[in-house]
């Protein structure tokens, strides 16, 4: 069996056989000039080498057909996944006479799988200012279930829920909640948070859209005016806006008045409003070592460098002057005894992406952080609604509903509290976000190992598409 992670993040677990049956299924509906190639069988036992290699040759596979908008966002494949992720691993079948723990690596393949029953649940979403949202849900429903679930349950319009997303949190200690992915269509929330054994972990409704200019749409409607001016409410209280003295005076006024739509148009003004802030982490500019916060927001990765010297540096790096990007991980041998997690503590995951510094240099530059996968999947998302604007189109879009018959819940809705109001900032404090937009990054057992940016194949880069429209004027 193989380990399918998704962002990261361990999704379910799938035998060869299964997967073969997944690209029959594509080929016959795609036909065989589409799917890509897959790992053919092989008729006598695989060696340790053939087996790491068809797991190698598996991970490209699913990451090709993941990437594909056709392929990766067909039924077939998101209905493999979703009906993947209801079967969990259940307790170790030890073989008599085995001393080591569940996680023995010599008896994972003895290990059970069991199937988790459909059934009517209640699931609690959380909102921006902490508020609970509880709807009634199958425990099969897909993420576009939950989100309509919500949205019905918050009575916001259908043509606004395309602008919002549900994520997967981690509450801190301190009572802040630290983002670790967006969840995708083909997730079932209740399986996917229920089965970290966690209470830390909850989901949370939130925007998912970098351009500002797209609030206008969602303050049109009184919930969705709502929902946005909590959640603007709560990235100042975190810190994940700059504001001063007279900006806070400021704001805390319009708070008193209740003039929601006027609190947001001086928010918009302020440095890192729709910015998404992540961990410290190291990077290798300007010079290899240094120390940085990055955050995500207005179509750049955001640096704020601490140099050997101590001296802090600040600057950005525009996603329409990344020719490519590419994350990559190390996973050290484990010395430990045999019954140890290898890996689990000290996998080394990196960004790197092409820059183009000037108009003829392009440069690599590296972010070594954990938060790695999150931050390629803001680069992606960003691309993406570039090109949607670029194109005269818009995010804009009816929620589909589904066909065969609607979800079991209240017919009573719940109306969005306005935040309390707020506290002076702290500038002590240092929030952390995480985010996992639309590309995926799927792999089998583990994340893949890979050297550096410099000796892989093209096809395992990210292309960007913006880069191609650019001119001498934006450098």
């Amino acid at each position: 069996a193989y380990n399918i992670h998704v962002n990261g993040v361990l999704h379910c677990r799938v035998r060869y056989s299964q997967l073969l049956g997944l690209h029959e299924q594509l080929r016959k509906e795609y036909g065989a000039n589409v799917v890509p190639a897959f790992p053919p069988k092989k008729i006598f036992t695989l060696t340790p080498a053939e087996v790491e290699q068809r797991r190698e040759q598996l991970e490209k596979y699913m990451q090709a057909v993941r990437q594909d908008p056709m392929l990766g966002g067909s039924e077939t494949f998101n209905s493999f996944l979703r009906k993947a992720q209801q079967v969990r691993v259940g307790p170790g079948l030890r073989p008599s006479g085995c001393t080591e723990g569940p996680g023995c690596q010599s008896c994972f393949s003895l290990q059970e799988t069991q199937q988790i029953p459909t059934e009517e649940v209640v699931l609690e979403v959380l909102l921006s200012n902490g508020q609970k949202v509880k709807v009634t849900i199958l425990t099969s429903d897909q993420t576009e279930d939950v989100l309509e679930a919500v949205a019905s349950k918050l009575d916001l319009p259908d043509d606004l829920v395309g602008y919002f997303s549900l994520f997967l949190v981690r509450e801190t200690k301190d009572g802040a909640f630290s983002f670790v992915r967006k969840l995708q269509e083909f997730e079932l929330p209740y399986v996917s948070v229920t089965s970290l054994h966690n209470p830390e972990f909850r989901i949370i409704l939130r925007k998912s859209y970098w351009d500002s200019a797209y609030d206008d749409d969602v303050m049109e409607h009184r919930v969705g005016l709502n929902l946005l001016y909590a959640q603007t409410v709560s990235d100042i209280e975190h810190g994940w806006i700059v504001v001063n003295k007279e900006q806070h005076r400021q704001l805390k006024s319009l708070q008193e008045k209740v003039s929601k739509k006027e609190f947001i148009r001086l928010a918009q003004t302020l440095k890192y409003y729709g910015y998404l802030k992540f961990d410290p982490c190291i990077t290798d500019f300007p010079e290899k070592g240094c120390h940085v916060v990055v955050s995500a927001g207005n179509n750049e990765l955001n640096f704020q460098v601490r140099l050997p010297n101590e001296q802090i540096k600040e600057g950005s790096f525009k996603v329409t002057r990344m020719r490519c990007w590419r994350v990559t991980s190390s996973v050290p041998m484990s010395n430990g005894p045999s019954g140890s997690s290898p890996g689990k503590s000290e996998v080394k995951l990196e960004l790197a992406f092409e820059y183009l510094m000037s108009k003829d240099r392009l440069q690599w530059v590296t972010i070594t952080s954990p938060q790695a996968i999150m931050l390629s999947i803001c680069l992606q998302s960003m691309v993406d609604e570039l090109m949607v604007k670029k194109s005269g189109g818009s995010i804009r879009k009816m929620f589909r509903r589904r066909v065969n018959g609607g979800l079991r819940r209240s017919d009573s809705q719940q109306a969005v509290k306005s935040p309390p109001l707020l506290d002076s900032p702290d500038t002590s404090r240092e929030p952390m976000a995480k985010l996992s937009s639309k590309l995926t990054s799927v792999s089998l057992r583990g994340i893949s190992h890979s050297s550096s940016a410099n000796d892989v194949g093209a096809n395992d880069f990210h292309g960007n598409y913006a880069f191609e429209g650019i001119g001498d004027e934006d450098l």
